[in-house]
């Protein structure tokens, strides 16, 4: 069972489009072409343009198109790290991104539970891996899990890899904080609506 979820108050509200500096507004322009609607984060964010700025530049860089982590993984990263941090904007849109790159909601919906799936290769279980002893607190990453990610990644990689695993924590850590909601992008499990009951519908 499903639950798509958005349309609910946040903790900071956003301002209305033209009140943002002119320079941001085609950000917005982008957004709204590219998803059909303004993102809730981009709203909150801009309220302080120059982090707004620097945080779109990050992104951009993390998911470029040349970037050495492949699409599919730069997605199993971000749908994972949400779901650690129960940022149900976060899974709703890296879901939906992650299911397009797939071309099935197989992986999405077996990733909570990636450990005991065997729709993960042993290069994902190792990121993956990474990724839990990066974002759970009681967790830390040690040298026989370092050593795991050589087999696959070279040094830069492994420096590309890491900063996309801290930016997610970043992202869903702030959106999840400020209760910013999902905005309909993919079907969310379950789950993620248990976690915040005031969410379904």
């Amino acid at each position: 069972m499903f639950n798509i979820c958005f349309g609910y108050d946040m903790r900071v509200t956003e301002k209305p489009i033209f009140s943002y500096p002119w320079y941001l507004r085609p950000f917005f322009w982008n957004q709204k072409r590219k998803y059909g609607q303004v993102l809730k984060p981009a709203l909150i964010w801009a309220r302080v343009p120059r982090l707004f700025a620097a945080i779109a530049i990050l992104y951009g860089v993390l998911d470029r198109k040349n970037s050495p982590i492949d699409p599919v993984l730069r997605s199993l990263i971000t749908v994972r790290v949400s779901q650690i941090n129960e940022c149900r904007f976060c899974i709703d849109i890296n879901s939906a991104l992650l299911a397009k790159r797939t071309g099935s909601m197989n992986k999405v919906e077996a990733l909570e539970q990636w450990q005991e799936s065997e729709l993960f290769d042993n290069k994902e279980r190792a990121v993956l891996e990474y990724v839990e002893a990066m974002t759970y607190t009681d967790r830390q990453v040690d040298d026989d899990l370092t050593q795991r990610l050589y087999e696959y990644f070279n040094e830069d990689e492994i420096v590309e890899l890491t900063g996309l695993i801290a930016f997610q924590n970043l992202s869903s850590k702030f959106n999840s904080a400020l209760d910013l909601p999902a905005q309909g992008f993919c079907r969310l499990p379950e789950s993620a609506g248990r976690n915040n009951e005031k969410s379904d519908v």
